[in-house]
């Protein structure tokens, strides 16, 4: 693997990484390491959970169909909240 080589870093995150590493008695290549895959990892993970334009558009239109449920005094009040007037 090639050396990670980062210039510009910023000093209070550079002391962040350094710290980190030596909590965990890590070399500072290792914490590197970790800390990008763990980052990617979360970053992808957060990219998956978006919805497709199509699934956006089924949930609005269900949601949509849902409050058009007449009020009645049984099921079709559970979790709704009393219209507020206008």
């Amino acid at each position: 693997m090639n050396d990670i080589v980062l210039p510009a870093l910023d000093p209070v995150l550079s002391e962040r990484i350094a710290r980190f590493a030596q909590a965990r008695k890590w070399t500072l290549q290792q914490t590197l390491l970790h800390l990008i895959e763990q980052g990617l990892y979360a970053c992808e993970a957060e990219q998956k959970k978006r919805f497709t334009d199509i699934d956006a558009l089924a949930l609005q239109e269900a949601i949509a169909a849902l409050e058009n449920i007449p009020d009645d005094p049984g099921f079709s009040l559970i979790g709704r909240m009393p219209k507020s007037p206008a």
